[in-house]
C-alpha cells in the first residue's frame, strides 16, 4: 500500500472520529480505513479528551485490537441502540449505498449499522463508483451446508461467483462459521430486485449491499478530505 493511500485512509479515518462525542456508544467498523478510526478514539480516551465511550466491535479482529487499546467494550444485547458507527467501505455509489464484506465481517457490519442513529462510512477517493459492482465484486455470505446449491442459485442471477479462499488454499471462514462467495455482477442495475432476490434464498445469511444506511460519506484524496450526507 503506498505512503499516500495510507495518509489518505488515517485522514478519513480520523475524520469521522470529530463526531464522536463523551459517554456515546459506537460501532467500531472493519478494515484498514476504519482501524484508524478506532485507534484514534483510543488515543483520545487516554487523553481524556474523550470519556465514557463504550464501543461495539463489527468483528473479532476489531475486538482484539480494541481490546489491546483498553476501549471499553460492549455487545447490541446490552445497547441495541447505537449512537455513531464508523465503518470502511469497498465501494459506493452517489447515493451512498455501499457494497461492504471484503474483510468478511459484513454481517456483523450491517447488524451494527442498522442498530446506529448514524452511519459513518470512511473511504479513500479511489472507493467511489457510479455504480455499484463496476469494481467490486458482491460479498456474500452463506451456511457451509449445501454451500454450492446457494453458489448455483447466485450465478442464476448473473453473477460469476467463487469460494473465497484464505492464501494457503483453505475455505475462508466469517466470525460466524460460514463461508463467503465472492459475486461479480458486473455494474448493477437495480439493487433493490438483487437486494429483495438474496434475502429470500434459505442458506444465505446476508449479502454486502448495505442500501440507504449510510447517513455520512467521508472522502480523503488528492483534494483534501470531503464530507457528504445522505439526503433525507
Amino acid at each position: 500500500m503506498s505512503t499516500d493511500l495510507t495518509e489518505y485512509k488515517k485522514q478519513a479515518g480520523h475524520k469521522a472520529v470529530e463526531f464522536v462525542e463523551s459517554g456515546m456508544v459506537v460501532g467500531l467498523g472493519h478494515g484498514s480505513t476504519a482501524i484508524w478510526a478506532v485507534r484514534r478514539i483510543a488515543e483520545l480516551l487516554k487523553e481524556g479528551q474523550l470519556k465514557g465511550i463504550q464501543g461495539i466491535p463489527c468483528s473479532s479482529a476489531v475486538e482484539e485490537e480494541a481490546q489491546a487499546l483498553e476501549i471499553p467494550l460492549t455487545d447490541l444485547n446490552a445497547h441495541p441502540q447505537v449512537d455513531i458507527t464508523i465503518d470502511g467501505a469497498d465501494e459506493v455509489d452517489p447515493e451512498l449505498n455501499l457494497i461492504k464484506g471484503g474483510g468478511g465481517a459484513l454481517l456483523r457490519e450491517k447488524m451494527v449499522a442498522q442498530a446506529s442513529q448514524r452511519e459513518i462510512i470512511v473511504i479513500d477517493a479511489g472507493k467511489r463508483s457510479d455504480v455499484l459492482g463496476t469494481n467490486f465484486a458482491l460479498p456474500v455470505e452463506v451456511v457451509q451446508f449445501g454451500w454450492e446449491a446457494s453458489a448455483r442459485f447466485i450465478e442464476e442471477q448473473g453473477a460469476k461467483v467463487s469460494q473465497r479462499l484464505n492464501d494457503d488454499g483453505t475455505p475462508f471462514i466469517s466470525d460466524q462459521h460460514n463461508y463467503i462467495l465472492d459475486c461479480d455482477f458486473g455494474p448493477i442495475a437495480d439493487l433493490g430486485m438483487l437486494d429483495f432476490f438474496l434475502k429470500t434464498r434459505v442458506g444465505i445469511v446476508e449479502h454486502g449491499l448495505f442500501l440507504g444506511m449510510a447517513t455520512d460519506l467521508i472522502v480523503a484524496g488528492t483534494e483534501g478530505i470531503e464530507h457528504i450526507q445522505a439526503e433525507v
